[in-house]
């Protein structure tokens, strides 16, 4: 212990003696230590750290699943499973929902949820006010009732009396009975939850519109729920075997279960990249120490001639190191403190876990120490072993000309080799992000997102009386959105150009060879359009008809079809020859109607929604034959569309006073938000391959300067024998062009390593892109010339008589 406080202290003066190598290795190390901490909090909280609920290991979400894909539950599936399963000590059901709170000012649009009484109970997430919903309150009729977030509860005021109030809610009065605690509730996408009852058409085992979470019993494990639940659906199937023909269920953990495969893949490729930027601050620094440690072989021969032996200079040199790396690491945890602001502050809503606590606390803390001693021993180690192994009778010499200073370059010309091998990897697959997120921006999305303003209305389906009246009722709205001046034109639908369509329904193509079991149909989109939605929403008919005015309840059922449901489903058929058998939804309830035959009477061009690069299949169906309490709205304007955004609320508060407008935005913005994860990919990518970039130039800079300023004599030779300055630059040139030169072609592999390990997340990019790895390369390669010309102007500079009379 004495001997590590020696060398401590011993390195703490040495950093004081060298404030330019100090600031320098600690910049590099902050940054290095600083990213790669930012992201790997971001990777923990999302993926690897605990659930915050008491022992979350036993929450698991039920799914409905048939053939090999998990979907939504139907009612009678989830009260059937609840009485029948022998695994779980609870289980709930909820769903989302809209909620339009009344306001002194104007009805406010909340998302909300629905949920089974004990929702909160089984997850264990406590209230600081009140109580959950009692069994009493899931019976229709009794569920007038709420519980609010904590945030919200502060946005309403903070009432600490509310419990017992009402709100008007869709203009019915509710109860409050309940206020979460502030933290993870607040989170979520939600800010008020109603009980979620159901009525007696809504116990059937036709319609999957809920989800389920359930609570395993202490000592059951899962593959012991799931065999239980495999005997349970079994026992459905053989009792209701038109619906549930083929229907299983799928037992999987809460944590991380609502995460998209290929959003998981992205947070690992974040966390990969910043590893490589790490690698290269290590080289960096190692490089950096090494030109110093040739400078300090005199010192080291004198302590060797004095008595110190190799391993107590070894063990100096690495703890110098690890005196940098302390420092470093704790300037680069205060650093990703900055960092990670800055990452949330652009990280589009919703796409990482609503539980996930984005802070760096213990468990991050010990990885950043441990990458910051890996840090420690990756880039001291070199420059100890070149320091314990110098010869004291040659570093004695006279001018210190030694064979050790060659091995010292060697190093370093090998350090920057593998430093530009690295460069490339990273650069490559910023390249790849990049050239991927250009592909995606020039796809063809189907619509026009110029001068359209578009918002969303949701009613509760018991305000109307028939199907008609609710096509009624989106008519009157529209008919006085479009009698506003500056209007082109307005239409309704139930889903939203490129966020994706309201439904997923199975269909069949009628005299086709798809299987008779409609459990085994292939689904399609589904959506209500009212007319003049391909004039509002600019997509293009490309055969046949639109649909229009005269496609009412009482006329003959037709739908459009996208040229994708065309290609795939048809397969050279004429579509307006054929004719679709879906089951009829019922307005605003969860439940299935009849089979019904719709003919095809157009196709139009495909638009893209949710993930741009896969087009789906499509079928629209006229608002009039499947109208919907839920409805999104497109205004087409002449001048600019937010700045109508009053007027058009304004139109629609005329017919209903009541109605909230809910996400008012341009399309443009739907466009922006839709492409959020990616333009967020790529700017991260894009930043780690420039901090690369540039530590790359300083360390190919670092390496010429040194070999300058060791061939100072040589070259003043080669200048007083005859040689010209364009002669030593071209040397120069010539040496860091080779290095630089070495290292693409190693990073060639690793780039190659990067492009197929992100492959599954490029769109129209090939896992070697040809185009990525030649520009790439050439800024790389391009790089290595810039920082290298000062160093070689330098050395053309250098006075023959001084540098002579110096040596």
């Amino acid at each position: 212990m004495g001997l590590l406080l020696r060398n401590l202290l011993y390195g703490l003066r040495g950093l004081r003696k060298r404030p330019g190598l100090t600031a320098a290795v600690l910049v590099t190390l902050m940054i290095g230590i600083g990213a790669t901490t930012a992201i790997y909090t971001v990777v923990y909280a999302s993926l690897l750290a605990p659930l915050p609920y008491p022992h979350a290991e036993q929450l698991m979400i039920v799914w409905s699943k048939v053939s090999g894909e998990r979907n939504g539950i139907s009612a009678g599936d989830y009260l059937d499973w609840k009485r029948q399963n022998q695994s779980f000590q609870q289980m709930a059901a909820w769903t989302g929902g809209q909620f339009n709170v009344s306001t002194k000012d104007e009805p406010q649009p909340l998302p909300g949820r629905r949920a089974t009484p004990g929702y909160f109970t089984l997850q264990g997430i406590p209230l600081q006010m009140g109580r959950d919903f009692i069994d009493e309150e899931g019976i229709p009729g009794k569920d007038h009732v709420l519980i609010l977030t904590h945030h919200l509860w502060q946005r309403l005021g903070a009432d600490p009396n509310i419990i017992g109030k009402t709100m008007q809610v869709s203009s019915t009065p509710y109860t409050v009975v309940g206020v979460l605690t502030p933290g993870l509730a607040d989170r979520m996408q939600f800010d008020l939850v109603s009980p979620l009852a159901f009525t007696p058409e809504q116990i059937n085992h036709d319609y999957h519109w809920i989800l389920a979470m359930a609570r395993l019993k202490p000592g059951v494990t899962r593959a012991q729920a799931q065999a239980d639940m495999d005997a349970v659906t079994a026992r459905i199937a053989k009792d209701f075997p038109n619906s549930n023909k083929g229907w299983g269920a799928s037992v999987e953990p809460l944590k991380n279960d609502f995460l998209p495969p290929d959003r998981v893949r992205n947070l690992w490729l974040l966390l990969g990249a910043v590893a490589f930027l790490l690698l290269i601050t290590c080289v960096n620094i190692a490089n950096l120490l090494l030109a110093k440690g040739a400078s300090r072989q005199r010192e080291i021969a004198i302590r060797s001639s004095m008595g110190a032996t190799r391993r107590q200079i070894f063990t100096q040199f690495l703890t110098e190191s690890f005196v940098f790396a302390l420092i470093g690491g704790a300037l680069g945890v205060g650093l990703a403190v900055a960092l990670l602001r800055i990452i949330l502050s652009i990280l589009p809503d919703g796409i990482l876990p609503s539980e996930a606590v984005f802070q760096v606390d213990i468990p991050v803390m010990i990885v950043a120490l441990v990458s910051t001693m890996l840090a420690g021993i990756l880039f001291g180690s070199a420059p100890a072993w070149y320091a314990a192994k110098t010869d004291p009778a040659d570093a004695l010499k006279e001018g210190g000309r030694t064979s050790t200073g060659g091995s010292h370059q060697r190093m370093r010309r090998l350090l920057i080799v593998g430093e530009f091998g690295l460069a490339l990897s990273l650069l490559a697959g910023a390249g790849l992000t990049l050239h991927s997120f250009w592909n995606i921006t020039h796809i063809d999305l189907g619509v026009r997102t110029d001068h359209v303003l578009t918002f969303g209305l949701s009613q509760r389906a018991q305000r109307f009386a028939t199907p008609q009246a609710m096509d009624s009722y989106y008519k009157q709205i529209l008919t006085n959105v479009r009698s506003l001046t500056g209007v082109d034109s307005a239409a309704a639908v139930t889903g939203m150009p490129l966020e994706g369509t309201s439904d997923g329904m199975p269909l069949n193509v009628i005299g086709s060879s798809e299987p008779s079991d409609p459990a085994l149909w292939q689904s399609a989109g589904f959506q209500s359009i009212s007319p003049d939605y391909f004039k509002t929403f600019g997509i293009t008919l490309v055969h046949g008809r639109e649909l229009n005015e005269q496609d009412t309840d009482t006329s003959m059922r037709v739908c459009v079809v996208n040229e994708e449901f065309v290609r795939t489903r048809l397969k050279g058929l004429d579509p307006l020859r054929q004719r679709l058998l879906i089951q009829q939804i019922i307005p605003g309830s969860p439940q299935l109607g009849p089979w019904v035959e719709w003919q095809i009477v157009g196709v139009f061009h495909n638009v893209r929604a949710g993930d741009f690069r896969q087009p789906f299949s499509e079928v629209d169906v006229p608002i009039a034959q499947s109208p919907a309490p839920y409805m999104s709205i497109g205004v087409r304007t002449a001048s600019d569309p937010a700045a109508m955004s009053k007027t058009i609320a304004a139109a629609v508060h005329a017919i209903d006073p009541q109605l909230a407008l809910a996400r008012i935005r341009t399309m443009d913005q739907v466009k922006d938000e839709s492409l959020a994860e990616d333009r967020f990919s790529v700017v991260l990518f894009a930043s780690f391959a420039a901090v690369g970039l540039l530590l790359a130039a300083i360390g190919i800079y670092g390496l010429m300067a040194y070999a300058v300023s060791q061939r100072t004599a040589e070259l003043g030779l080669r200048l007083a024998l005859g040689s010209g300055k364009g002669h030593i630059i071209s040397l120069i040139m010539k040496e860091a062009s080779f290095l630089a030169a070495i290292g693409l072609a190693l990073g060639l592999a690793g780039a190659a390593i990067v492009g197929r390990t992100m492959r599954s997340t490029l769109y129209g990019v090939t896992s070697m892109d040809a185009t990525v790895i030649l520009v790439v390369a050439a800024l790389l390669f391009l790089t290595a010339l810039i920082a290298s010309l000062i160093p070689a102007l330098r050395g053309a500079s250098i006075d023959p008589m001084e540098a002579l009379r110096t040596e």
